[in-house]
Order: C-alpha cells, then sequence, then structure tokens
C-alpha cells in the first residue's frame, strides 16, 4: 500500500492493488468501522495560511522551486506541524491520485487540505492517547503483513521497496501504528452513534429502486488482477500487459472466471475466485465504475491500466436494490481472547496458536476448546458461527475467513473486538431469502450513516482542537 490515503480508512495506499483500495468489510458482532473522507478545510484560515503553505505548494513532485528549510506552517494544541511535513504528505497523495487514474487539485488547494488532514490526525492521535488507546507490536506486526500479503509481496520484498523510496522500516511502522491507533479511536467513539432501523431499510430501497445514476447500484465485479512493478522497464509493461490479454482470451473463449482467475490473477481474492463481492458502485475505485458503467450483468471489461498493473472485470451481479440473490457462505467457528491489563494481545495470540497446534496434532477439537476458552458468546456452541455471507464480519477476520479452505485453521488474527483463531468449517453457494437480503441491506445502510457518523465527530475533534496557523520565515 502506498503510505497515504485520501481516505483515512485506508492506509499505506501506494502499494496495493485499487481492489483493496475498495474493499468492503463489515462485522464480527458490529459492523466494520466507516472512515468517510476527512473534513475539507475551513474557510477561516485566512491569508496567513495561504502565505505559511507558500513553501508546501510548490512541493509537489517535479516543482524544482519548492523551499528546502523547514519551519511550523500549524501548532495543533501544543503539536507542531511542520512544512516539511505537508510537503512530504503531498507528494505522496499526488502519486496516489496519479496513480488511481484521478486528476490533481491546483497545488495551493492540495497544500490546504493537506495540511488540513494532518491537523485532524494530529487532534485525533492526542485523543487516543488521552483515552489510552494502545497498538502493541504483534498487532502491528500482523497488520505489516496484511498489507504486503494484499500486494502480493512477501514482508521482505515490501519493506526493501519502500527502503528503495526513501521510506524507513521504523517510519513505516510508525505510520502504520498511528492509522492503527486512529481505526481504533474511530471504532470507539463513532460506531456506538449508528443504528439501523427497518425504516431505513425501507427508505434505502425506495431510494434505490427511483435512482437513475450508478451511485444508486449495487455491483459485484468479478475481478483478474495483474500486477506491474514500479518503474517497469517498457519489456516488462509488455509482458504483463500480454498476459491480462491472455487471461482476456479465455474468459471470452467461455473459460470459468473463477478458475481463470485463481490461475492469473494476484489479487488477495484470487482464492476466492476473483469475485469482489457485491457492494455500492461508489465503493469501487472511480477507474472501475466508469469501465463498468454501460456494462450488462456478464460482461466483460479490460484490460484497464491503473498504477498498480492491468484488470480484468467481470459484471457478475447489477443491482438497484443493492443485494445479490446468490452469494458465497461461510460456516465457521472461532475462539475469541480479549486483551486486558493480564493478557496482551502478542501473548493471546500466544495462547491460540498452542490451541491451533494441538487441534492439527489431534489432541484437542476445536469446539472443545472454544467452549472452555473462548471469550465470546458463540463459546457455548463451541464458537459456531453459523452459516454467514459477505459483509458480516470486521475486515480483519473477514479477510482471513475467505483466505482459508474447509478444515484450515487461521493463524490468530487481531480485530476491535480482540485476537481470534477461526477454522472455516464448510463453504457454499446459497441463494438468499427475503429476510437475509433485507440484512444485507442493513449492513449497506449502516456504512452509509457510519460515513456521517465520522465526519460529524472529525468535526467535534476539530472544533476541539486549539489550531494556531504560524506565518512562514521571512
Amino acid at each position: 500500500m502506498r503510505l497515504f490515503s485520501l481516505n483515512p480508512r485506508t492506509f499505506a495506499t501506494g502499494l496495493v492493488c485499487l481492489a483493496t483500495l475498495a474493499a468492503v468489510g463489515a462485522q464480527a458482532q458490529g459492523l466494520r468501522p466507516s472512515g468517510g473522507s476527512g473534513a475539507s478545510l475551513s474557510g477561516g484560515a485566512g491569508a496567513s495560511l495561504s502565505r505559511a503553505l507558500d513553501g508546501s505548494a510548490r512541493a509537489v513532485p517535479g516543482n524544482t522551486g519548492a523551499r528546502s528549510a523547514d519551519y511550523i506552517v500549524a501548532v495543533v494544541n501544543s503539536e507542531p506541524v511542520t512544512n516539511t511535513e505537508v510537503r512530504e504528505r503531498m507528494a505522496r497523495v499526488a502519486q496516489s491520485i496519479q496513480g488511481q487514474g484521478g486528476q490533481l487539485p491546483a497545488e495551493s488547494v492540495l497544500a490546504r487540505e493537506v495540511l488540513e488532514r494532518l491537523i485532524l490526525e494530529k487532534a485525533q492521535l492526542q485523543s487516543a492517547r488521552e483515552l489510552g488507546l494502545k497498538v502493541d507490536d504483534y498487532a502491528l506486526d500482523q497488520a505489516a503483513q496484511n498489507v504486503a500479503r494484499q500486494n502480493s509481496l512477501s514482508l521482505e520484498q515490501m519493506m526493501s521497496r519502500l527502503e528503495a523510496d526513501g521510506i524507513s522500516k521504523t517510519r513505516f511502522r510508525e505510520e502504520l501504528r498511528n492509522q492503527l491507533l486512529l481505526q481504533r479511536l474511530r471504532e470507539r467513539e463513532v460506531d456506538g452513534r449508528v443504528k439501523v432501523t427497518e425504516l431505513d431499510i425501507d427508505q434505502y430501497i425506495k431510494e434505490q429502486r427511483t435512482g437513475s445514476d450508478l451511485s444508486n447500484t449495487a455491483l459485484n465485479l468479478g475481478h483478474v488482477f495483474i500486477a506491474v512493478p514500479e518503474n517497469a522497464a517498457p519489456a516488462v509493461v509488455a509482458q504483463r500487459e500480454a498476459r491480462a490479454r491472455e487471461a482476456l482470451e479465455k474468459l471470452r473463449a467461455g473459460e470459468d472466471f473463477a478458475a481463470v482467475a485463481r490461475a492469473y490473477s494476484e489479487a488477495p481474492e484470487a482464492s476466492e475466485g476473483g469475485t469482489l463481492g457485491l457492494r455500492p458502485a461508489d465503493r469501487y475505485p472511480e477507474l472501475f465504475t466508469r469501465a463498468v458503467a454501460a456494462t450488462p450483468k456478464g460482461g466483460l471489461v479490460g484490460p484497464l491500466r491503473s498504477g498498480a498493473g492491468f484488470h480484468l472485470l467481470k459484471v457478475q451481479d447489477r443491482s438497484q436494490q443493492g443485494v445479490a440473490a446468490v452469494v458465497t457462505q461461510n460456516h465457521a467457528r472461532h475462539i475469541l481472547l480479549r486483551p486486558s491489563e493480564q493478557l496482551n494481545e502478542g501473548q493471546a495470540a500466544e495462547r491460540l496458536a498452542d490451541y491451533r497446534r494441538r487441534v492439527q496434532a489431534g489432541q484437542a477439537r476445536f469446539e472443545d476448546l472454544a467452549r472452555e476458552y473462548s471469550q465470546d458468546g458463540s463459546a457455548k456452541e463451541g464458537g459456531d458461527l453459523g452459516w454467514t455471507g459477505p459483509g458480516q464480519f470486521v475486515p480483519e477476520f473477514e479477510e482471513a475467513l475467505n483466505q482459508l479452505e474447509p478444515g484450515q485453521i487461521s493463524q490468530p488474527v487481531v480485530s476491535r473486538f480482540g485476537v481470534h483463531l477461526i477454522q472455516l468449517v464448510e463453504r457454499r453457494q446459497a441463494t438468499l431469502t427475503p429476510r437475509e437480503q433485507r440484512d444485507m441491506l442493513r449492513n449497506v445502510v449502516r456504512e452509509q450513516k457510519l460515513d456521517k457518523a465520522y465526519s460529524t465527530w472529525v468535526q467535534e475533534v476539530r472544533g476541539r482542537a486549539y489550531v494556531e496557523y504560524r506565518e512562514p520565515p521571512q
């Protein structure tokens, strides 16, 4: 992933493919956190802010007029924001936007937006520390491994690539820890604000039926991703494009999409047949939604070129009501250990790893260990979660579950609820009942309401912070 995204829900977006940026998630006894975009810069900064950011506004890559001297451009409570921080963040945002085929705003606009986002981040991190929120090394290590896996890289390969881009391991881990801390703060402060009623679902269905634009459409896309290394030679790009076209020809010849995805795709969802899952169209990258806007169900699009590589898309389902009739369902069990003062996340993971070893060695049954040790409400059922569809677990849990084959047990997985050990029992394709369809729509509606709640909360955090804008040195 790159090390910054304008959407606070996505971290380190520079290496990750676009499909990962759009990944939908949801609940494991509660819906996933929703980020939403940060607030735009308020209009009260005035001319002094323009002058303070003058050096940063010229710092987008390719402009040789940037100032080299550092200075403070703003103070958030007692914590400074420096000109160098703004310039570095601008460069990364510009790389992210251009890598996704977007158009950069004016440099002065980008500088102001970046400064305001840095102010918001610092204010939120200060709140997290005041609340005593922490991210220990085990959770950090797992998050780093997830970033690497989502980019089809080993952890060592990813760190080498970051080092080549001038990003040290220490800096990467510091920024990743901050992003995880922000996520935990949002989960604590925002999620409880949102309730979804039956009336909310009825209103959503009504809006979908009357809407005509793509944002009122739900899509389930199949995805084949062929990665292109950064700064690849033209011959390498041509070879990767040829591989994408080879996959496309097999699809056009009638081969099964899931089989082609497993054989060719380098995206995380390849093992699941390349299905990205049903979600509102505006939850996909703009590159994808533009490409499939007029494509009927069953249609193929591609190869599309992004900063990450080549993409093939298949419109597997399209719905104005936002729900598919047939979905992949998983039947899983889990054991949950909740961190406490006596048990940190790393220690919980060690215990779960031992449970995993015992089950695999035939020394214990998963369900018996769940009954004895799990701190989840499912413990009395042997950790059984029943049959669940897409979007019913938090992203970390769902991603780990989707990587399993029936009978397999995951490594320990950290989520907002604690540390989990997951066993996939069965997997099936199922036709949803009307009640199950409404439950899936509930997840979609909750996601939208979480976006609004997050935006409101961010403004509250911003309003409580003391922010002083500084003049640049003369």
